[in-house]
């Protein structure tokens, strides 16, 4: 499995997610990897504990309370557009990557999430420093 050869402990990931076993699921993977993990519940929390840590990367979950993740997105862009930023999302429709992508997503994931894939996703960005 990828994850084993990643090292990621100087990086930081922001996963945006209300869903606990979402989030479980992501900080487990991501564990392996070494990254440091912060978690906020919804979008309004994702733009607070950006200012605060500054990631290298954000998941980020579209349907939230309080912020969905697109307003969420179009918000910490305009702070730190250089912070790359992947739209997770169960709605897959068609529609869904575009908004995303147009919200400032730089990459879109559907759920269920794959460790694998989730990593490949990942590794494009986060080794390109």
């Amino acid at each position: 499995m990828i994850s084993n050869t990643l090292n990621w402990n100087n990086k930081t990931i922001l996963i945006a997610e209300d869903e606990d076993s979402n989030y479980r699921y992501l900080e487990m993977v991501l564990n392996k990897t070494k990254a440091n993990v912060v978690w906020a519940k919804d979008g309004l929390e994702a733009i607070e504990l950006c200012k605060q840590h500054i990631p290298d990367l954000i998941l980020m979950d579209i349907k939230m309370p309080n912020m969905d993740g697109l307003e969420a997105t179009r918000k910490i862009k305009k702070i730190y557009p250089e912070i790359p930023i992947i739209a997770q999302t169960a709605f897959a429709m068609e529609n869904d990557e575009r908004l995303s992508l147009e919200a400032g997503c730089n990459s879109y994931l559907s759920k269920p999430i794959k460790a694998n894939k989730l990593l490949e996703v990942l590794t494009t960005f986060l080794m390109s420093d």
